[in-house]
């Protein structure tokens, strides 16, 4: 398979440190992006432990299946994340988002813990593959709450699931078969929480994985750049 790839991460323009961390392994084939949270450093501790552990395990088991790569890849980054974070009071609480996209012959797994996104852009359409484990999102799909609503909620920050929270986590895990052109965009909320999914489309239709994204971030950067900004996209050009 081969793949056009661009990925980037940009502090923002609110916080001190960037808690987000990303994998971008073009030979594996495997990409991951992880967004941090809790405590002065848990956060960046956090989605780093996740990104670089997820990458061991694919490493140790390049022959397991898609499926298996990205749920127990994951559940071992929330093993060793809880393990620290119980250890050593400073990280007390830290946990991480994870959105991972794993290629194996002509299929891409997608692995997702919390509210980072994974987009898929094909043909001139475009549509958000995973589902937020948000609370917000639960108060959307339960009818408590309309989409258009969804800026002035107290609590729109809150995540459901994360890993590193307990030493166990519940993966959701999504299969799609991939033809040539289709596009992937992995991407942190500090992005999707500022841009609208038809800029995305429009922006990476227009200009391409590298230019395109560049452009979405400076989009959310100039729109407050409240949060972390990543992502990382994935172009088939071959299968």
């Amino acid at each position: 398979m081969k793949l056009t790839t661009f990925a980037i991460t940009d502090i923002g323009m609110k916080r001190k440190v960037n808690q987000d961390a990303y994998l971008k392994d073009d030979q594996s084939l495997f990409y991951v992006v992880a967004d941090g949270m809790g405590g002065h450093k848990g956060g960046e501790v956090a989605s780093k432990i996740a990104v670089d552990e997820m990458g061991k395990y694919y490493k140790e088991n390049p022959n397991q299946s898609g499926r298996d790569v990205l749920d127990k890849a994951i559940n071992r980054s929330c093993a060793e994340i809880h393990k620290q974070s119980q250890e050593n009071e400073e990280l007390s609480g830290m946990g991480t988002t994870v959105v991972s996209i794993l290629f194996q012959d002509d299929t891409a797994y997608i692995g997702q813990v919390g509210d980072s996104r994974a987009y898929l852009l094909q043909g001139q359409g475009i549509w958000q593959v995973t589902e937020d484990h948000s609370l917000i999102n639960e108060e959307i799909r339960a009818g408590r709450l309309e989409a258009h609503q969804a800026s002035g909620f107290q609590f729109k920050n809150v995540i459901t699931r994360s890993v590193g929270y307990e030493s166990q986590v519940a993966v959701d895990i999504y299969r799609r078969r991939v033809r040539v052109g289709d596009t992937f965009l992995l991407c942190t909320d500090g992005l999707s929480g500022l841009v609208e999914i038809s800029e995305i489309a429009q922006e990476i239709l227009a200009h391409g994985p590298e230019m395109g994204l560049k452009k979405l971030v400076s989009m959310a950067n100039a729109r407050g750049g409240e949060d972390n900004i990543t992502g990382i996209v994935i172009r088939v050009d071959a299968t």
